[in-house]
Formats: C-alpha cells, structure tokens, sequence
C-alpha cells in the first residue's frame, strides 16, 4: 500500500509489524479501552494479529487504520484512518466507510485527533470520493463525541449493543462536508 499521509504535526502510514509493541503498550492501557469494549490487550501476539488483520484490509479494501506518529519524532501515538467495514453489522449497517482513531493516553487534549480528523475527512472525500463516512462511539466518551461534532459530523441516533451499553452513530456526506468548507 502505497499510501503516505501527513498533517501539521503528524505522518500517518500504513501499520508494519515492527508496530506491534507500539500497538500492544497503547491497548494494554485500560484507560485507553474505557470506551471501547473494556478489554485490555493482554498479549503481545493480540497485537501482532491485528495488525495481520489491518494488512489484509488493506489488500481486499485499499484502505484501514493507519499508524499515527509525531512528525517531529517519529513516535507512535496510536491509530487513525478509515476503514471498509464489511466484516460484521453495526446498528445493523455494513459496507460503509467508518472514521475512528485511537491514541496513547499521554496524547489525549493536545489536538492531535482533531488534526487526524481534518486530514482523514480530506483523504476520504477528495481523493477516494467517498460520498458517505459513518463513525460509532460510546454515548459517555464526550470528547470523541465533540471532535466529530466539531468535525461536521451529524449525530443520527443513539443505539445499544449487544451488551446493552449505548453508542452514538454519527453519519457525514460529501456534499455537507463540501458546504462546510466554504464556511
């Protein structure tokens, strides 16, 4: 997969093996799975086999999560990007574009997600032509909330799942994003 992104502060690029202790010492923070699904990563190979799994997205889909580094350093400070969600049901939606991101803790309230945001929100819409990208976060985690509101996506429901625990599903067209930016 050829392709390389950047931001003011950050390079995002597809996800290499050699990231797998990044990977496993963000997931294995469970403040970083607060909001998630409250399982921490407990081994290294969990890591290894994600990434596994994000390689093959990249092959069947042209297009996943990608690993988010400090221009400045080269460091790791966790994931963003799009990704082809065709693999299961989400409030009982398939074949969609989703956004989401996650990162190290020590990297949270610095605007970094919101940097990632704009330059994915770019990426999809002006040089994939997506004409639709969704995103799913849990009702409690106000600050992923606020970035995609601040973001120009619009909240279309709340929903729970399988558990009962409640998620937001947010929803952004190209032609809204297109009227954004002449604001």
């Amino acid at each position: 997969m050829n392709i390389k992104l950047e931001s003011e502060r950050l390079l995002y690029r597809p996800f290499e093996l050699s990231d797998a202790e990044a990977l496993y010492n963000m997931d294995n923070n469970p403040n970083v799975h607060k909001y998630l699904w409250q399982k921490p990563t407990l081994e290294l190979d969990e890591s290894i086999q994600t990434i596994k799994y994000l390689q093959k997205q990249y092959n069947e889909n042209g297009i996943g999560r990608f690993a988010t580094l400090l221009k400045e350093t080269g460091e790791f400070i966790g994931w963003t990007g799009l990704k082809y969600i065709n693999d299961h049901f989400e409030n009982g939606h398939t074949n969609f574009y989703d956004y989401g991101y996650r990162l190290k803790e020590e990297f949270w309230n610095k605007g970094y997600a919101t940097e990632a945001t704009k330059a994915w929100l770019d990426y999809g819409f002006n040089h994939m032509n997506i004409k639709e990208m969704n995103a799913y976060t849990h009702k409690e985690n106000g600050a992923s909330n606020h970035i995609l509101s601040k973001a120009g996506f619009q909240l279309l429901e709340e929903y729970p799942n399988n558990d009962g625990v409640i998620w937001k599903w947010w929803q952004y067209f190209f032609e809204d994003y297109k009227r954004n930016l002449k604001k």
